[in-house]
C-alpha cells in the first residue's frame, strides 16, 4: 500500500526569525513534558533534520549538538509533573511551548507549531499537522526536546534503576506498569494519569 504523501507546506512568513516548536512527553506516566523552539539560520543549514522519532538516538544526539551550534536561537523548556496534574496534559504542553518561545533570543516573529493547535502565544503562526516531517525548524525542535527528555529519563533511571526508565522513557509499557504495581509511584509520577491514579488508590 502506498504511503499517503503530505501536501506541500505553505508558510505565510518570509523573514528569518521563524521558530519551529515541538514537544515530547505527552504520553508518559512520569516526569515533565518538554518543549523546544528553534530558529534555524538560513545561511547555516543543518543537514539531515527529520522527525526525532525517525532517527536513532546516536543521530539525534549528533544533530542536537549541531542545532545548538548553528541555530540563530534555540530554547528548551518544560512543564513539571505537578503542573501536568494541575492543568492537564494539553494545557501543560502549551505552557511548556510558551516558555520555550519566550526564552528565544532573538525573539521569534513567526511560529510553526507541530500539531493542530497553536499554544496561545502572542507571536503569530500556524499549526502544522505532522510538522516535524514537513519543516526543518519543527524537526530541529523535536530533536532538542527528545534529547532533553531522554536525558531526564536517564537521570531518573540512575536514581531509581528498578523502574527501567532508561529503556521505556516513562511510557506505559508492560515493564513500567509492572514496576509501578510492584514498587508504587514515585514523586515524579503524574498522579492524574490513569495507571498511576489506580495504583495510588490501592495504598
Amino acid at each position: 500500500m502506498k504511503k499517503a504523501t503530505l501536501p506541500p507546506l505553505v508558510v505565510d512568513y518570509r523573514g528569518e526569525r521563524l521558530a519551529g516548536v515541538d514537544e515530547v512527553g505527552r504520553g508518559p506516566l512520569v516526569g515533565s513534558v518538554v518543549a523546544a523552539a528553534v530558529i534555524l539560520d538560513p545561511a547555516r543549514p543543518v543537514e539531515g533534520l527529520n522527525d526525532s522519532k525517525a532517527l536513532s538516538a546516536k543521530r539525534r544526539e549528533a544533530l542536537d549538538a549541531e542545532i545548538r551550534e548553528w541555530a540563530l536561537a534555540f530554547a528548551v523548556a518544560e512543564a513539571s509533573a505537578e503542573e501536568i496534574d494541575e492543568l492537564n496534559i494539553y494545557h501543560a504542553t502549551h505552557l511548556a511551548m510558551r516558555r520555550a518561545i519566550d526564552a528565544l533570543a532573538p525573539a521569534a516573529e513567526y511560529l510553526l507549531v507541530d500539531g493542530n493547535r497553536l499554544p496561545g502565544h502572542h507571536v503569530p503562526g500556524q499549526a502544522v499537522v505532522k510538522g516535524d516531517a514537513r519543516h526543518p525548524a519543527i524537526a530541529a525542535a523535536s530533536i532538542l526536546a527528545k534529547v532533553a527528555r531522554d536525558a531526564d529519563m536517564a537521570a531518573l533511571d540512575a536514581r531509581h534503576p528498578d523502574y527501567g526508565f532508561a529503556r521505556h522513557k516513562g511510557y506505559p509499557t508492560r515493564e513500567h506498569l509492572a514496576a509501578l504495581e510492584r514498587l508504587g509511584a514515585l514523586p515524579e509520577h503524574r498522579r492524574s494519569f490513569g495507571p498511576v491514579k489506580r495504583q495510588l488508590a490501592l495504598f
